[in-house]
């Protein structure tokens, strides 16, 4: 049993949350955000806290097995949209490799060079922004946790680290279980 749900949320400042029919709407300084609640849940603001209850006062201890996995789920979705327009999320990428390269284009899409015969033009997002460090660094930032870490693995789909030199995209810090290459 998850006892995430238990605990209440408190609100961070500068943040408006809002419960509507079937949707929680929060919003911040990073933008708006919005969940769909699933069946058999209420969420009750109390001033500054959040709490998740079960509708029709059933115990935590009594719920079934679908809804009890929602219950801590939608606490922790509910905590990600708080902190998402309070601060925001980040998501590093590193470009390790001979003439692996990244260039922003207009704000809007994300050109990358990685070994291929051609370029790859990545469309960035709706609600992402992304940071040029180096052109072999930069930053994924956006709200929403989901769409964050969504971005960061697609740009890493189209060049993963391999195993012997350690080329690709990847995540700074990441640990990489390097082969032995041949051996005469």
């Amino acid at each position: 049993m998850s006892r995430i749900g238990r605990i209440s949320l408190k609100i961070p400042a500068g943040v408006v949350f809002e419960v509507g029919q079937k949707e929680v709407i929060a919003t911040g300084s990073k933008g708006v955000l919005k969940n769909t609640l699933p069946n058999g849940f209420d969420v009750v603001v109390d001033g500054a806290s959040i709490n998740v209850i079960v509708q029709g006062g059933v115990k935590t201890s009594e719920l079934d097995k679908k809804t009890s996995s929602l219950y801590g789920t939608l606490c922790r979705n509910i905590s990600n949209m708080l902190h998402g327009v309070a601060q925001g999320f980040e998501k590093k990428l590193e470009l390790v490799g001979v003439g692996y390269k990244a260039d922003l284009q207009n704000n809007s899409v994300l050109k990358l060079s990685l070994g291929y015969s051609h370029d790859i033009l990545y469309q960035i997002p709706e609600g992402i922004t992304i940071q040029m460090e180096k052109p072999t660094a930069f930053k994924i930032l956006g709200a929403n946790k989901q769409k964050v870490g969504q971005t960061a693995s697609e740009i890493i789909r189209y060049r993963p680290p391999e195993p012997y030199k350690g080329k690709g995209v990847r995540v700074p810090g990441q640990f990489l279980r390097m082969k032995e290459g041949k051996s005469k």
